[in-house]
Parts: C-alpha cells; sequence; structure tokens
C-alpha cells in the first residue's frame, strides 16, 4: 500500500448544495489530487426493508458505539448516501447547485484513511495511519469522534462552485454539506446504526490531521457506528 503522510486524509465529503432556484447542469470535472491504491466498494442497494418515514422517526444523535468494525457494504452504502451516483448521467443522492460538486468525502477508521470516489464507487487508500484520536482533538476532545469505528469527513471546495455563483458560493456549499450529512444520518438509521453530526472543530487542526489543503473548508465530522449501550 502506497502511504502518503503529509497527506493522511479522513473521510472528507464535500457536496455542492443546490438552491432552489438554480438549475442543475453537466457534472464539473472532480479535481483528481489523490492518487493512491484503489479499492472498489460492494454495490450500493437501492431498495430496503423500512420506509423512509420509519427512518426519519427513529433518526437521534448517538455518541456511544458498540466495539465491532463497519462491513465493506455498510462502509459502501454510508458513502453512497452521502455523494454516490444516482443516474447514469452523474447526478448524484445529494442535490448540488449547477451540478458543481464541491463536496469530498473521506473516511478514517483504525485501519487507515481512504477518499471516496463517487464515479468509481471506490476507495483510494491514502494511509495505514489512524487518525481518530487526532480528530477528536481538533474536535474539541469529543470522545464519539475518537471511539466510533468510521468517521465520514465533509468538506467542500468552494471555488468549484464560486465560478458559477460568485459570492452566493459558499452558502451554497454550506446548504449542500447539509443536504449530505443528513443523507448519512438517514442511511445509518436504515442499516441499523448511529452516528451524530459533528461542527464543533478547529477548521485548521482538521486540515492539518487530514492533510488537506487551503482549498478545503472542513464541515462536518460525522461518527458512525452500531449503538452502543
Amino acid at each position: 500500500m502506497r502511504v502518503r503522510p503529509a497527506r493522511a486524509v479522513a473521510l472528507c465529503v464535500v457536496v455542492a448544495v443546490a438552491a432552489a432556484c438554480a438549475p442543475e447542469e453537466e457534472p464539473m470535472e472532480p479535481i483528481d489530487d489523490h492518487p493512491g491504491d484503489v479499492e472498489p466498494l460492494p454495490a450500493p442497494e437501492e431498495t430496503g426493508p423500512r420506509s423512509l418515514e420509519e427512518v426519519l422517526a427513529e433518526r437521534r444523535s448517538v455518541r456511544t458505539y458498540a466495539d465491532r468494525a463497519l462491513s465493506e457494504a455498510e462502509i459502501g452504502q454510508l458513502l453512497w448516501a452521502a455523494q454516490g451516483l444516482s443516474d447514469p448521467s452523474g447526478k448524484r443522492t445529494a442535490p448540488s447547485a449547477g451540478a458543481t460538486y464541491p463536496l469530498e468525502v473521506h473516511l478514517a477508521t483504525a485501519g487507515g484513511l481512504a477518499h471516496y470516489d463517487p464515479e468509481a464507487h471506490s476507495l483510494e487508500r491514502l494511509g495505514t495511519g489512524d487518525l481518530r484520536g487526532a480528530l477528536a482533538d481538533a474536535a474539541l476532545g469529543q470522545e464519539s469522534v475518537a471511539e466510533a469505528p468510521v468517521v465520514i469527513v465533509l468538506s467542500g471546495i468552494v471555488e468549484r462552485t464560486e465560478g458559477r455563483y460568485g459570492e452566493r458560493a459558499e452558502r451554497y456549499v454550506v446548504l449542500e454539506a447539509g443536504h449530505a450529512a443528513q443523507n448519512v444520518l438517514l442511511q445509518a438509521v436504515a442499516l441499523d446504526l448511529a452516528s451524530v453530526p459533528i461542527g464543533a472543530f478547529d477548521d485548521d487542526e482538521v486540515r492539518a490531521v487530514l492533510g488537506l489543503d487551503e482549498r478545503h473548508t472542513p464541515l462536518y465530522l460525522l461518527p458512525v457506528g452500531a449503538p452502543g449501550s
């Protein structure tokens, strides 16, 4: 496995926000700055045994998790919910202003760091170091970040949307991160998992831990796991 410590990246999901008045256009070419070993993920399921209404009713913020790793299928389903393709044309599971797709998704687990590629539905392995503890420190010591088997990090690259929407771009990117985060939270419940959206962290510290450059604005940390007692 190729390891790049300077660019250790937890799973960051960056999703562009779709304003109600913004028409969707053809997706922009993503910035490919994460070369590394690629691991295909199991194909996502598009049907399930639980209704949307049940999942909405059961969603709660959960900060304590059971001591078990998530399967590749569970991880793939969560990442697909955040930013996966839902149409052959390239449209994704979360709406994006002008289909500019500014969000990036990174994953931190005990086994290492990875970047999610929505087009290939695959993980690009970036290193074997466990950054969950460092992410928890950046998040003001929140133990759920250190203890969850998976931490999904959503970040946004505003410049992808800025060229089309100018000063409104920052708002759209933040809104889209909310869309993607809610998708993850609901998907977790549908998988009998649990999560909590975390926005209290030091942006610069998260960037440093993940090896992200200044283009990336960290927006959410989403620890996910089987609910603990």
